[in-house]
């Protein structure tokens, strides 16, 4: 009998039907869990007073980040951003962290030892400990998988699944920076007229190698029960509202003219002749935080927003799911929003 992979094996084409597939596959019901596969962290109910939050991740060579154009201690410090903002979109505190990496032969110790020192800088403000792990060696590429965990009040954690028609849709921070900032890694330096400042391109650089994880917003909102359900923007908002309004059984209404962009990316825009809401949209790894707020609770939490130092933008509303995802135009029309932002398996890095 053959073994091995049969050639009428298709490959994987869709990453989000493959975890579908796998949800279905390998789903047991479990009384200590409260949460399992499809949200940003695993909750399981670990004592009356506490849940634990657990998310991992794992950033590969060539998909993930490109040493050519990212330092070792950035390569570090956006993968553990990566996980303390899953931690984040549930209203948890991070924890305890573990490593695991497989290692190429061109990299050196002093390499490695500077990707520690990234992953340490991002984690270190949230007073998380690096508790364990795992090292490998490996033929091609690096590999990074962080495993995190969290705690959070027993039935407290911003789920997915927690929208409902008429709540507002808001974002944390503005959207776009971290696309804009790759690109400007990628591009070469626009022949155009030179919009962009070099204080701009420095910010959405800075932007993409330390971008922030809203651990403190996440926090408040559960503190306040102003969240109704939340996500973490890290393929981009077209996308990851898309796995809020399926989890939710939702359709969403964008307003275009709302969406909260940086001068830097609306200067990065101009200069490469793009449309910065576009870039807004799809753009990924942004690592803000979208959530939604109850209608009734609006006022309140405007109110109070209005006294911290975190900045909330409202965005559209949620609507019935037969109206599917749509945004509003400048003329007040509407149109359906495309899922453009990143999908592993339908394009290349």
């Amino acid at each position: 009998m053959p073994t091995g992979r049969s050639r009428r094996t298709s490959p994987v084409s869709s990453e989000f039907g493959l975890i579908q597939l796998l949800q279905a596959q390998v789903a047991q019901p479990d009384r200590q869990v409260f949460q399992g596969i499809g949200d940003d962290t695993a909750i399981l109910k670990t004592s009356p007073s506490e849940w634990m939050l657990i998310t991992t991740d794992l950033l590969a060579e060539g998909v993930h980040f490109d040493p050519a154009t990212s330092s070792f201690e950035d390569i570090g410090y956006r993968a553990a951003i990566a996980n303390l903002s899953d931690i984040a979109a549930m209203g948890g505190t991070p924890r305890f962290m573990l490593v695991a990496i497989a290692i190429p032969p061109i990299c050196s110790t002093g390499q490695i030892q500077q990707l520690y020192r990234g992953i340490m800088q991002a984690a270190s403000p949230y007073r998380v400990r690096l508790v364990g792990g795992d090292t490998s060696a490996s033929k091609r590429g690096l590999f990074l998988s962080i495993t995190l965990t969290g705690t959070v009040k027993p039935g407290q954690a911003l789920l997915r699944s927690g929208a409902r028609v008429g709540d507002r849709l808001y974002v944390t921070g503005t959207l776009g920076d971290s696309h804009a900032g790759l690109d400007l890694l990628r591009k070469r330096p626009s022949t155009g007229h030179p919009v962009m400042r070099p204080t701009q391109a420095r910010f959405l650089l800075a932007r993409h190698h330390r971008p922030s994880a809203r651990v403190a917003e996440g926090l408040w909102l559960v503190k306040h029960g102003f969240a109704g359900a939340a996500i973490d923007l890290s393929d981009g908002l077209t996308g990851d509202l898309r796995h809020l309004c399926e989890e939710s059984g939702v359709g969403a209404d964008i307003v275009a003219a709302s969406l909260p962009l940086s001068p830097a990316c609306r200067a990065y825009a101009a200069t490469h002749h793009l449309d910065a809401r576009q870039i807004a949209l799809q753009g990924g790894e942004d690592y803000e935080l979208l959530f939604t707020v109850p209608l009734s609770k609006q006022s309140r939490f405007e109110r109070l927003a209005a006294r911290t130092t975190f900045r909330f933008t409202c965005i559209g509303s949620i609507t019935p799911k037969p109206f599917g995802l749509r945004v509003r135009t400048d003329e007040g029309g509407t149109q359906t929003l495309p899922v453009t932002s990143y999908e592993h398996f339908l394009r290349p890095f």
